[in-house]
């Protein structure tokens, strides 16, 4: 059986309180081999990395979440150090910027809305100049907010890289970011009905940029759509992207999995 990683899931949510050593059993047995929690602030970290010391095969991502920016102390430089000299922490994130404003407002229309940006650009900073220091890369969080994202990570290429997971923007969003040493990720949307575009943006990504994850417990795909996702339907996942990209399982897997390897390079 092909073997896959799951690059991006949040193990540490209350979805998965009362099953999780079953969750990971299905994964193992679907050939998903490794799985990298993700911190989406300092608490979640600690439970990330508490995960990853429980479990062989997980491991973390230690971050702060830009929709929860204006939460965040002033500066967690210290904090992500710390947590990160964990030998199983792989990365920073997941960290960028997110303009989808509370309430659902589409506008920037008042100081507060200013302010909640300007915090996640800060903090944004601070994943990136720890990142440098420890030779690790980021994973990238961008919603209603690309070339913002893009331009602040930038001056940080061939020092830090970024995977920019979920990834749903077209294909000159993709090489925009290929070109300055990043790579994207791919979820379950890639089998949605609706997801033509995705797939799209998938068959003109070289099979050695990107990365499969299901951000679990969101966006399970098809045929669980709409229910709990979790890292056993990387499987779903990858049997849609080998029809896309006209390639073998093992091929791919044995693309995603270099490509994980060298991005997370303490896998």
């Amino acid at each position: 059986m092909p073997t896959f990683f799951d690059t991006h899931a949040h193990l540490d949510y209350p979805d998965y309180a009362n099953d999780l050593s079953e969750v990971i059993a299905r994964a193992n047995a679907a050939g998903i081999s490794k799985i990298i929690s993700i911190g989406t602030d300092l608490e979640s970290s600690k439970r990330a990395v508490a995960l990853a010391e429980t479990f062989p095969n997980v491991f973390a991502v230690v971050g702060w979440h830009p929709s929860n920016a204006h939460e965040a102390p002033e500066d967690i430089r210290d904090s992500l150090r710390e947590l990160a000299k964990h030998p199983k922490v792989v990365a920073l994130g997941e960290t960028g910027l997110d303009y989808r404003l509370p309430g659902g407002k589409k506008e920037v229309t008042t100081d507060e809305d200013k302010s909640y940006q300007r915090k996640q650009s800060q903090i944004f900073q601070q994943h990136l100049e720890v990142a440098i220091e420890l030779g690790l890369n980021c994973v990238i969080h961008q919603r209603d907010a690309f070339d913002d994202t893009l331009a602040q990570l930038k001056p940080f290429a061939g020092k830090v890289r970024g995977v920019f997971h979920c990834f749903g923007e077209n294909v000159e969003r993709m090489r925009k970011i290929l070109e300055i040493g990043s790579l994207v990720s791919f979820t379950g949307i890639v089998t949605f009905k609706n997801g033509q575009n995705v797939r799209d943006t998938v068959a003109a990504t070289p099979l050695d940029k990107f990365m499969l994850e299901t951000d679990c417990p969101y966006l399970a795909p098809v045929p669980y759509r709409g229910k709990r996702c979790e890292p056993a339907y990387v499987k779903e996942i990858s049997e849609t992207v080998v029809q896309v990209k006209n390639c073998s399982l093992e091929e791919l897997s044995a693309a995603t999995c270099k490509t994980a390897k060298e991005f997370f390079r303490k896998l």
